[in-house]
């Protein structure tokens, strides 16, 4: 363009006009990148839209009332999409390969949402075949949205390719790969820091509940959780783990069948929160709150049982007992348990929960481990409870009813899970069970208010698993039952009630973590159990951790050895019977942090038992 011209047209026109080295306008070049930024963020709203699977459109809105989740979702998809510009030379190849594997994966966790409840994480991808072959099982329906966004990767590709045709020299191909490369490492810094994700737990809660991991998963989009996920999927395993080294472990043991005459029914409930305060020395409490849970002691085996967990953490305890693992991790694929095993052996698996099947996604993880039928809110208790959740004057009753109601041709296995003695619990007023539960001295009025609150619900628990007991007691059908506290209850914050109450909770000292970590467990049997088994549980039994109660459970009702996993945890349990997930061991009857040379070399064992075990369900 001549200077005459580039007058009248002014500088502006003159820039945009001018010609590059490959002899484009720089207009050209600037609606080549405008497009390619375009199609990109545009396929991060697209997964956007698919991200909040049925939950209320709410969700999508508060993406962009909260714009750094939209930004995080946004922008590793530019980068991606820059970055194979950069390679291939063509913006339609680019973005096609983008958008196609980003809404192929989001759709994918749109129809896992709605079917499961459940995200679609990086730890589900070597599951992906499997998931294929039993979407069959599902009824799929193609809704507006998904049609949407194919429609989008298709007429947007199409655009591109005719109307975005910029195709960029080598050496400067070379220099935009370099700078993309540069950008996606603090783009994926950003997306994988934690300090960020958990700030975003408390925004965009809008149709969704905080207390659901699902929800709190959904409400930060897809691209972005995804890609926060991708460190948990990559399996730590233990030193010198190997298939082949795990398999040497067990192999002294073998899988040993339950003898077909003491198959009994086994019921195993987990108590929220349930402990015994006055084994901690606390004063002042009403005989009529633990009375009929120490009578049912007195005909029973109890014992103490050592927890990882302190006021929350509910399914650490569960999964533990379940599953026979001491460190857990977040199950994304069917596990190996002692609930497939009791499948093995012709049980029927079911078990109850009166909350909902969202809440710790225990819909979802309880089929990984192996439950043929599990009972929630959503699916049996919504029909007979007023309140939010079902209490024990529920649960407990419901727990006998699907005993009774079992197919009585095949033995039995049933683990329920109570909600009743949840915290917190109000420090301004007196819950359902009044007052007169607990009257000591020396706490603040907000304590006494809690206490009575705890001791109540304790007290009412005791009463219903006494009546539980005593509708078994003389029942034809033989029934062993094991029973447990989960975790100690929360009492105020910064376990303020403890402290005025007095209650060592130094962990540093062996009495401390003992009213830290443990709770109690029981084990009684009924008449017909006795007469089957040839056994009369009393008395005290061993200081175990969660994952070695069903060995306890196995040795103390003579059902045999058990599985080769079980066999080896026996054997560890008499060099070690407590592995706690902050380093504490029981070795020699004392609680260490440091384990002998011989203990280590154990627990090294464990570990690489353990890995093979949350990998192979045989």
């Amino acid at each position: 363009m001549s200077e005459e011209k580039a007058e009248k047209r002014g500088l502006f026109s003159f820039f945009l006009f001018r010609k590059t080295p490959d002899k484009k306008p720089v207009l050209f070049w600037i609606w080549n990148f405008l497009c390619i930024t375009a199609a990109a963020v545009l396929t991060g709203a697209v997964s956007l839209m698919l991200a909040y699977g049925n939950y209320p459109f709410g969700i999508f809105k508060g993406y962009f009332k909260v714009p750094l989740i939209a930004v995080l979702n946004i922008l590793p998809v530019l980068v991606l999409t820059y970055l194979l510009y950069f390679i291939t030379g063509r913006s339609w190849i680019a973005h096609l390969i983008v958008s196609g594997i980003v809404t192929a994966a989001s759709v994918g966790d749109y129809y896992k949402l709605r079917f499961r409840d459940d995200p679609f994480i990086a730890a589900d991808i070597p599951a992906i075949t499997t998931g294929l072959k039993v979407s069959g099982n599902y009824e799929i329906t193609v809704g507006v949205r998904v049609v949407a966004a194919f429609a989008f990767v298709l007429l947007s590709t199409l655009f591109l390719a005719f109307f975005v045709r910029g195709r960029i020299r080598f050496r400067f191909r070379t220099i935009g790969i370099v700078a993309a490369l540069l950008a996606a490492w603090p783009v994926a810094l950003w997306c994988l820091d934690g300090g960020t994700f958990d700030s975003l737990e408390n925004f965009n809660y809008s149709g969704a509940n905080r207390w659901s991991d699902t929800q709190k998963q959904i409400t930060r989009g897809f691209v972005y959780p995804f890609i926060h996920s991708i460190p948990d999927a990559i399996p730590q395993k233990p030193a010198g783990y190997s298939d082949a080294r795990a398999r040497e472990i067990l192999s002294p043991y073998e899988n040993e069948d339950i003898p077909e005459d003491k198959k009994v029914n086994i019921i195993g409930i987990q108590l929220e929160a349930f402990n015994d305060f006055e084994r901690l020395g606390v004063e002042g409490i009403d005989e009529k709150v633990y009375e009929k849970w120490h009578e049912l002691e007195k005909e029973s085996l109890t014992g103490t049982l050592v927890t990882n967990i302190f006021a929350g953490g509910t399914i650490d305890t569960e999964r533990c007992f379940l599953t026979g693992l001491s460190e857990l991790d977040n199950f994304r694929a069917p596990v190996g348990s002692y609930v497939r095993y009791f499948t093995s052996q012709g049980y029927f698996t079911e078990g109850a929960h009166a909350s909902y099947d969202w809440f710790y996604n225990r819909k979802v993880i309880n089929s990984y481990i192996g439950f043929d039928e599990y009972w929630f809110k959503e699916n049996r208790y919504d029909e007979f409870i007023t309140g939010i959740v079902g209490m024990d004057d529920v649960m407990i009753p419901d727990i006998l009813e699907l005993f009774r109601s079992r197919d009585k041709s095949v033995p039995y296995f049933n683990f329920s899970v109570t909600y009743q003695g949840h915290g917190p619990y109000a420090d301004d007023n007196l819950f359902a069970w009044g007052d007169g539960f607990w009257e000591g001295d020396g706490c603040s009025d907000a304590s006494y208010m809690i206490l009575n609150n705890y001791f109540g619900s304790i007290a009412d628990t005791s009463e219903r698993i006494s009546w539980f007991v005593d509708e078994l007691r003389d029942d034809p059908d033989p029934v062993v039952v094991v029973m447990y506290g989960d975790h100690n209850p929360w009492l105020g914050n910064g376990n303020s009630v403890y402290i005025e109450l007095g209650v060592d909770l130094d962990v540093s000292e062996e009495q401390g973590f003992y009213n830290y970590f443990s709770t109690e467990y029981l084990i009684w049997a009924n008449d017909a159990a006795k007469d089957a088994l040839g056994i009369d549980p009393k008395g005290k039994g061993p200081t175990v951790s969660a994952c070695f109660l069903m060995n306890v459970l196995f040795d103390e009702c003579g059902l045999g050895r058990g599985p080769a996993y079980m066999q080896f945890t026996t054997d560890f349990m008499k060099e070690c019977p407590v592995v706690n997930t902050t380093g504490f061991y029981l070795e020699d009857g004392k609680i260490t942090t440091e384990p002998s040379e011989k203990l280590s070399g154990s627990l090294g064992d464990l570990r690489i038992a353990e890995y093979y075990r949350k990998h192979h369900t045989d």
